[in-house]
């Protein structure tokens, strides 16, 4: 697989590094607007290409696949680019800013027949998979009740940077320059990593959403800062479990940690991730009397970019492709309405009403 890799910021090291540990996969190209920062991207990773523009790397064509590392408002229109050269895609999330563009580009990749997949990285982590297969297995029995958290503190903390002098974390905190809050960015993976685990997706969703005063009339420089910082949701599932979900910048003490709970009425699971690793532990079988819990083995599992390699170089298709993305974007939108009107919304309602209106529209 030839690939090339748009967008050189911070992420974009991540993706080289881990595509260039792949046998078979060669990193061809770099785009970037910022011809400085493209080269300087390419050379620390033995890149020979760069480009400024995603055309002329399109009209040089020497790629079969790419890796969309862009911001968020800019995934919707490279990405079709992209899909129209016939080119395979791993697109970083959310995949779009709403879920009509994502549904777009969901809809433009199956047509094209390319390979397609969102970077929901917490899928390479070995106990939420083990925790699937698990609930799936039916050793938890019927999943009644679940609780998923994405804790962050680089609002409280300088351990990432200082978020209030840096481009790379300002836009995230203003929605004028694409940023859809915490719910938009970290939401889509730790929904992602509720609905996995627990086998199912939501059926109807009810959330409430919050920005904190950060700054003197909430802004910095051009950047508006009325994104939202935390949000808690209360979850329907279509195996019928009831969830809640939430996720803050503001959890002190809390650099990048997500966990779900997982509450069967046979047993329990719960997945635990920080940036120094993560766990599985079970109470099962005859511990369920006396709560007792124990360490699960998890082993190990192929990382995103290990399994889209291995996508692209059989045809095949991928999991999580453009659709589940889509879909989770539209319970995400959903959140943001029941926000705004204060009701639970029902997802299966919502896409219907869409799958009318387009229909209508073609």
């Amino acid at each position: 697989m030839r690939l090339l890799i748009l967008g050189t910021g911070g992420m974009a090291n991540s993706h080289a590094l881990a595509f260039a540990k792949i046998d078979g996969v060669e990193l061809v190209a770099a785009v970037d607007v910022d011809p400085s920062r493209a080269r300087s991207f390419a050379d620390m990773h033995g890149i020979a290409r760069v480009f400024t523009s995603l055309d002329d790397a399109i009209a040089w064509g020497e790629f079969d696949a790419a890796t969309n590392v862009t911001p968020d408002k800019a995934h919707h229109p490279t990405t079709l680019a992209l899909i129209a050269a016939g080119k395979h895609v791993l697109c970083e999330k959310p995949l779009a800013e709403n879920y009509d563009k994502a549904a777009e580009m969901a809809e433009a990749a199956e047509r094209a027949g390319v390979v397609n997949m969102v970077n929901l990285t917490y899928r390479n982590v070995a106990p939420l998979q083990r925790a699937r297969e698990l609930v799936l297995a039916g050793e938890i029995g019927r999943v009644r009740h679940l609780e998923a958290s994405y804790l962050q503190s680089w609002l409280v903390s300088k351990a990432w940077g200082d978020w209030a002098s840096e481009s790379k974390w300002l836009w995230r905190l203003s929605t004028k320059h694409g940023s859809n809050g915490v719910l938009g960015d970290v939401g889509i993976h730790i929904l992602d990593f509720a609905g996995y685990g627990a086998g199912s997706a939501v059926e109807r969703v009810f959330a409430r959403l919050k920005a904190f005063d950060k700054a003197p009339d909430n802004r910095i420089g051009e950047y508006d800062l009325d994104a939202n910082d935390s949000f808690a949701m209360t979850a329907e599932f279509e195996n019928g479990a009831m969830g809640v979900i939430h996720a803050s910048r503001w959890a002190t003490g809390h650099l990048n940690e997500l966990r779900l709970r997982l509450h069967g009425d046979k047993g329990a699971l719960e997945v635990f991730h920080t940036p120094d690793g993560s766990l599985l532990k079970g109470c099962l079988g005859a511990d369920v009397e006396k709560a007792i819990w124990r360490d699960l083995d998890a082993g190990t599992v192929p990382t995103n970019h290990q399994r889209f390699a291995a996508a692209v170089a059989e045809r095949q298709a991928v999991d999580p492709g453009f659709r589940h993305a889509a879909n989770l974007q539209k319970v995400l939108d959903l959140a943001i309405e029941t926000e705004k009107e204060r009701r639970e919304l029902e997802v299966a309602e919502a896409l219907s009403v869409e799958e009318e209106r387009a229909a209508v529209g073609s």
